[in-house]
């Protein structure tokens, strides 16, 4: 069975609000999947549009396979860097402040 993936890295989106637009698409037809994500109001949704465009362009590209033939067979969200700031507070006290980066993956392949 051939696959075509696609990686993005280090997005500015906390992984768990990004993993709730990665559950409208998991398991879907590619057709019904970019339908999900363009109407979805979600941040993680736009970003995650981008990388399952990529993964079919090279589905196209690279295996000559057809648009309407691709499935959504895996969407995982993993935990990339932390950016850790800190916030002033009164009488000189401080609190931590993480900034959490993501790594999107999406395997397509046909049904």
């Amino acid at each position: 069975m051939e696959q075509s993936r696609a990686l993005t890295k280090y997005l500015r989106i906390p992984p768990r609000k990004a993993r709730l637009a990665a559950g409208l698409i998991r398991g879907l037809n590619v057709e019904s999947a970019i339908v999900q994500l363009q109407y979805s109001a979600l941040k993680g949704g736009r970003l995650l549009l981008k990388t399952l465009k990529s993964a079919v362009a090279n589905a196209e590209t690279n295996h000559g396979l057809k648009r309407e033939e691709l499935k959504v067979q895996e969407v995982r969200i993993d935990v990339g860097p932390i950016m850790r700031r800190s916030k002033s507070k009164n009488r000189g006290g401080r609190v931590p402040v993480n900034k959490r980066t993501s790594h999107f993956t999406v395997v397509v392949g046909k049904e």
